[in-house]
C-alpha cells in the first residue's frame, strides 16, 4: 500500500518531540497494508540495533519489540525449555506468507491489539511483561495479559513505545498445552486457548509439590483472560471460572466466527485443556 500521505520517514534513534500523525514503523506488514490517511510521519525502528532476544543472568527470555517470528521460531527451536513447543506452535498460528514472516514483528502484533494476535496470545500465556518506554524516557512494566483492553486497543499512551517483553524462566520451565481453532484451514484465528502447568522447586529428593494451573483465553475474546488456580481443578471449576470471566459482549464478532460458536470453542478447548494438564500430571505421580 502508498501510503501517500506520509511526508517523512524518519530514523527512530535521532530523537526528536512526537508529533500527532506520527507512528512507530517496526516491520510494517500492518501500516502497508492499508490506507493510513491519519498518518504524516513513520519512525522507524528497524535502525535501532536492539538485540531481538537475549536471555537474562536470571534465565528470563527478553524479546525485543523489533524482533521477527522468523527469529523467534528459530531461536526457540534451539532451546532446552518445558515451554519450547508453544514458541512454534504459536509462530505457526500466524495467518501468514514467509515475506510476512520474515518482516513482522513481536511488538508489532502485541501493538496490532488484534484478538487473533498468536504472539499476544504466546506473551500472555507466559506471564510476559512488556516494558513500555514514554517520550520523556521514563519507563513502565504491564503484564501482557493486562496490555491489551479490547479489539484494536491497549494501554500505550501517545508516543509511548513497546521496547521489549520478558517472559520469566518460571514460566519457560512449565508444562504448556496449546488448542487453537479457526473456521477455515487457513484462517485467522477464532479461539486460541494456552494452558500452563508449572511445580515448586523439589527439595533433595522429595517430590515437588503439584503447582499452579493457568488457563489464558485469547482470540474468542476481545481481549487476553487469563484464569489462575492454586490446585488443579475439576471441570466443573473450569467452566465456573471461564463464564463468570468473560462476559457474554466480550466475545469476538466478526466474519472469522460468530460469538457463540466462539463461547462454545473456548469451553471445549478449556475442558481439553484441563483434562491434558492434569490427567499427565496424574500419571507422572502414579509412576513414582
Amino acid at each position: 500500500m502508498d501510503l501517500n500521505t506520509v511526508l517523512e520517514v524518519r530514523d527512530a534513534r535521532g530523537g526528536g518531540a512526537w508529533r500527532p500523525g506520527d507512528a512507530w514503523l517496526g516491520g510494517g506488514t500492518y501500516l502497508f497494508s492499508e490506507p493510513q490517511p491519519h498518518l504524516r510521519r513513520l519512525i522507524d525502528l528497524s535502525r535501532t540495533g536492539w538485540e531481538p532476544l537475549q536471555i537474562t543472568p536470571e534465565g528470563d527470555l527478553e524479546i525485543a519489540a523489533t524482533c521477527t517470528i522468523a527469529q523467534l521460531s528459530r531461536f526457540a527451536r534451539n532451546a532446552s525449555w518445558t515451554a519450547r513447543p508453544l514458541f512454534e506452535q504459536c509462530c505457526r498460528a500466524f495467518l501468514a506468507s514467509w515475506k510476512i514472516w520474515n518482516m513482522a514483528t513481536f511488538g508489532g502484533n502485541l501493538c496490532n491489539s488484534l484478538p487473533a494476535g498468536p504472539m499476544i496470545s504466546l506473551a500472555a500465556g507466559l506471564d510476559g511483561v512488556a516494558l513500555l518506554r514514554a517520550q520523556t524516557g521514563a519507563l513502565r512494566r504491564v503484564p501482557v495479559a493486562d496490555f491489551v483492553v479490547g479489539a484494536g486497543r491497549n494501554v500505550l499512551k501517545p508516543g509511548e513505545l513497546l521496547r521489549s517483553v520478558t517472559l520469566p524462566a518460571r514460566a519457560l520451565a512449565c508444562r504448556t498445552a496449546f488448542r487453537q481453532a479457526s473456521l477455515y484451514g487457513l484462517g485467522r484465528s477464532a479461539a486460541l486457548l494456552i494452558g500452563t502447568l508449572d511445580r515448586p522447586p523439589a527439595f533433595g529428593r522429595e517430590v515437588p509439590p503439584r503447582g499452579t494451573f493457568t488457563l489464558t483465553v485469547t482470540a474468542s475474546s476481545v481481549r487476553p483472560v487469563q484464569l489462575r488456580f492454586p490446585l488443579a481443578p475439576n471441570a466443573e471449576a473450569v467452566r465456573e471460572a471461564v463464564e463468570y470471566a468473560i462476559r457474554p459482549d466480550e466475545y469476538f464478532d466478526d466474519i472469522h466466527g460468530l460469538p457463540a460458536w466462539r463461547r462454545h470453542m473456548t469451553f471445549r478447548f478449556a475442558e481439553e485443556i484441563r483434562r491434558e494438564l492434569t490427567e499427565c500430571e496424574n500419571r507422572e505421580e502414579a509412576g513414582r
